[in-house]
């Protein structure tokens, strides 16, 4: 396999200054310095619409299938149009433009308006307003804001998060389907403004300071934070990204995408790439899930793209369809430079099988790479830039950021400076001044570790959540993200994650949320009606998973990573009780806390019908 060529593609620089230090903390930058890029945000925007202004930017279904395509020239006029509106309405950093809605193109143009015209505005996650049933966060999240706009795509379908969470006053934008007793406007209303001076002025007016939009986290560690963006960190970012993956830039990219705007990695990363290259983006209605993913596979049939960035789960997913439709396989890897993953760790089985794939179609590999940030590194920080040897890789720190390696018990915590990391939280100093050390550097709370430590130019890979880790009652320290990790890869693809317990306990047990999809396939005597419940108590999938824990039993090298119970659980992680945030992300604390009876009933003295228990274990008793 690894004899056959890498694709050959534009790669960044693979090289940094490391300083260690007497207090063992360890310090590391690029040698190449970051080059000098705009000062705004949508003045890229503007100049693709000069230079290519019949480009498509952005394209999208529409509802009889075909792709609804908005061009650079099309798009730099209607957002001043729409900035015009914007600044009628006096929208200012105290009553920002709040969206509630997804990933389209009435979205985009509202985000690109405020922006041009210094107006902050916050894309809030939908699930917030479609999936809660209490619509908490999203209370929390608009009386923080005090916002002068709403935008929904669909009266009808926000009317309950509107209803609950708006004030009665503010003006609420939609697209379609407006909502009766509200002070509603059209989305098309906005178009028709004609713009003047002011939208000059106001852009001349905007400052790298400024703050171009606020991300709010997904609330794992308790209410979201609304993460301040500056035009200054989106500009810098962008640089980052293209000289440390230059691809981008070699040809306007082209890119399938479905990773929502709300969060970074989507909204930052992926749509700014779109906008500082001249790239089209084609919005992607699919989801990393195996009964969602079919619309991805649709498109991907038609449009080939220059890069594939998705999430692990979303490779997974897509693997059997190309695995199986030659003509897919064909236009997937016909182009394609490099193949981009971050936010979890990919399984060594998936990284192979693609490339198996892509040497049997196109005779070549396709690099893949990986990067590591957070919505307060906007995100870009580090990343494998010349391509990764193996799936935990994460590399080094990009050009124009400043890592430094903290120690912090018996663990490296990673921590960022430079122009890209936020200067805080909006309306919440406490929160900032938490978020910092000494020197400036925003705190991660990710550990990382040099591959090798004596070839620091091999860059790092992921060492786990500090907050997460904990210790047995033998005061043992368990890597709860690295036995995570392998949990999940050794029971893909019959796992979504695995919640890990133990603090202060004489050995580790697990909560499991199966993949019901993949479980069913393991009991097809099941009828089509049959619960959950049915399915996870079936004796073929007990006797999975039985094997699999035994196995991991007699691999454990001690009580550190020997997991010696287990539950599969029923009900899926819930997002009002914080369990899981709405891009699937499980959080530990969460869980172990709002399902407490359950983790008693792991550890009871005489185990339940309902455990798997680990023959290593039960026999050593």
């Amino acid at each position: 396999m690894f004899e056959a060529p890498l694709r050959r593609i534009a790669f960044g620089p693979a090289t940094a200054i490391v300083t260690r230090r007497d207090d063992g903390s360890v310090l590391l930058r690029s040698t190449e310095p970051l080059r000098t890029y705009p000062r705004r945000f949508t003045e890229r925007l503007f100049h693709w619409a000069a230079v290519a202004p019949s480009r498509v930017f952005l394209a999208q279904r529409a509802a009889g299938g075909h792709w609804r395509e908005l061009t650079y020239a099309e798009a730099g006029a209607r957002v001043r149009a729409i900035g015009q509106a914007l600044l009628d309405r006096g929208l200012s950093a105290d009553r920002p433009v709040a969206i509630l809605s997804g990933n389209d193109i009435e979205h985009a143009l509202l985000a690109l308006a405020a922006m041009h015209v210094g107006v902050p505005y916050a894309p809030i996650s939908p699930a917030y307003s479609l999936v809660s049933s209490d619509h908490g966060q999203l209370k929390y999240i608009i009386g923080l804001l005090n916002p002068g706009m709403v935008f929904a795509d669909s009266g009808a379908r926000y009317v309950r998060a509107i209803n609950a969470a708006a004030p009665q006053g503010v003006e609420c934008v939609f697209t379609r389907d407006p909502v009766e007793g509200r002070h509603t406007t059209a989305f098309s209303a906005l178009d028709a403004n004609a713009p003047g001076p002011a939208v000059d002025r106001a852009h001349e007016a905007v400052g790298p300071d400024h703050v171009a939009k606020i991300l709010f986290t997904s609330g794992s560690t308790g209410q979201p934070k609304g993460v301040i963006n500056t035009q200054h960190m989106l500009c810098h970012n962008q640089q980052m990204i293209l000289q440390s993956l230059p691809h981008y830039g070699e040809v306007p990219p082209v890119l399938v995408d479905w990773l929502p705007w709300h969060h970074t990695a989507g909204g930052n990363n992926d749509f700014g790439l779109i906008v500082n290259n001249g790239g089209t983006l084609y919005i992607d209605e699919g989801r990393p899930q195996p009964d969602l993913i079919e619309p991805t596979v649709r498109n991907l049939r038609e449009i080939a793209t220059t890069a594939y960035i998705s999430v692990p789960r979303g490779y997974e997913a897509l693997l059997p369809y190309l695995h199986d439709d030659a003509p897919l396989r064909e236009k997937f890897f016909s182009r394609v430079g490099f193949l981009f993953y971050a936010g979890a760790a990919l399984s060594q089985p998936v990284w192979k099988a693609y490339d198996e794939l892509a040497v049997r179609t196109c005779g070549e590999r396709i690099a893949w790479i990986t990067s590591l940030g957070s919505t307060e590194t906007a995100p870009f920080a580090m990343c494998t830039s010349r391509g990764a040897a193996r799936a935990a890789e994460i590399g080094l720190p990009s050009p124009g950021v400043e890592l430094k390696l903290a120690p912090v018990e018996g663990k490296l915590e990673a921590r960022f400076r430079g122009p890209s990391i936020t200067p805080g939280y909006w309306r919440r100093p406490d929160l900032t001044q938490a978020a910092f050390d000494e020197e400036g550097f925003y705190r991660m709370g990710d550990a990382m570790r040099f591959i090798d430590p004596d070839a620091p130019e091999l860059g790092l890979e992921f060492d786990g959540r500090l907050a997460e880790d904990f210790k047995l009652a033998t005061a043992t320290w368990v890597r709860v993200g690295r036995l995570r990790m392998q949990c999940v890869a050794a029971a893909a693809p019959y796992v979504q994650d695995v919640v890990i317990a133990g603090q202060g306990r004489d050995d580790i047990a697990v909560l499991v949320f199966p993949n019901l999809v993949a479980c069913r396939k393991l009991c097809p005597a099941l009828p089509e009606t049959a619960t959950v419940g049915e399915i996870v108590g079936d004796p073929a999938v007990r006797a999975w998973f039985q094997a699999l824990f035994d196995r991991l039993g007699r691999e454990a090298t001690g009580s550190s990573n020997r997991i010696v119970r287990a539950l599969l659980l029923e009900h899926p992680p819930a997002l009002d009780r914080g369990e899981v945030t709405d891009k699937g992300s499980i959080n530990q604390r969460a869980v172990l806390e709002h399902r407490a009876a359950l983790v008693e009933e792991l550890y009871a003295a005489q185990p339940s019908p309902r455990l798997i228990c680990t023959s290593f274990k039960e026999k050593s008793r």
